[in-house]
């Protein structure tokens, strides 16, 4: 789900503009899944931005603010969230946690750093949402340990309908400031690719997986 067509507009203007999100239709990069992949998104960019940082803070803290109210405790997803995530708490005043994608292996052996209590209700930040299954053991995890997942917000999502799938399965509800369809006319009106490239782009949306193999 996304949250504002005018965010997402705007989120999709920046991150074409810093090369935050990079499109290759004929020279596609190769995912850890083995996919061939004609965009690449590194939203890690967007710190160095101020201006984009600063709009993308207040407007993942107006998502919460409006969906999951009641949150009294912001958790980042390891890594790429966890600056996000902590720019969000900053922003409504809140507690600030983190979720590592696997547990300590020495000292208390923590999944979760920072300070919390069951019962507690708590929003995840992620910066990028693909099949969603990094980010739902970090509901996992904070949902094992007696919180209340009140939903998690990314800044971007592929919106492929596995990762929907997954979050329904999991019962959890997730909003993103952008998402690909959103992007791709952005990127036409922006000159970063043809009307032809977006066909294609559109073409590896459909199917990922078996996508130029």
């Amino acid at each position: 789900m996304i949250y504002d067509i005018d965010i997402a507009k705007q989120v999709a203007k920046s991150l074409l503009q810093i090369n935050a999100i990079i499109l290759q239709p004929n020279n596609p990069f190769k995912w850890a899944a083995g996919w061939n992949s004609p965009i690449y998104c590194d939203n890690r960019k967007t710190l160095s931005y101020p201006e984009i940082r600063t709009f993308i803070r207040t407007s993942l803290a107006s998502v919460i603010n409006n969906h999951y109210k009641g949150a009294n405790v912001i958790a980042g997803v390891a890594t790429a969230g966890i600056p996000h995530g902590a720019l969000v708490a900053e922003e409504l005043g809140l507690p600030f946690i983190y979720v590592r994608s696997k547990t300590k292996d020495h000292g208390k052996q923590n999944k979760i750093e920072g300070y919390f209590e069951e019962g507690q209700s708590v929003v995840l930040i992620e910066d990028l949402i693909s099949s969603g299954k990094s980010s739902l053991e970090a509901v996992s995890a904070l949902r094992e340990s007696g919180m209340n997942v009140k939903g998690l917000v990314s800044i971007f999502t592929y919106g492929f309908d596995a990762a929907t799938q997954n979050f329904n399965n999991a019962d959890c509800d997730f909003i993103s400031l952008c998402d690909y369809n959103h992007m791709l006319p952005q990127a036409v009106e922006s000159n970063y690719i043809t009307e032809t490239e977006m066909s294609i782009l559109k073409d590896w949306r459909k199917d990922p997986s078996v996508w130029k193999k």
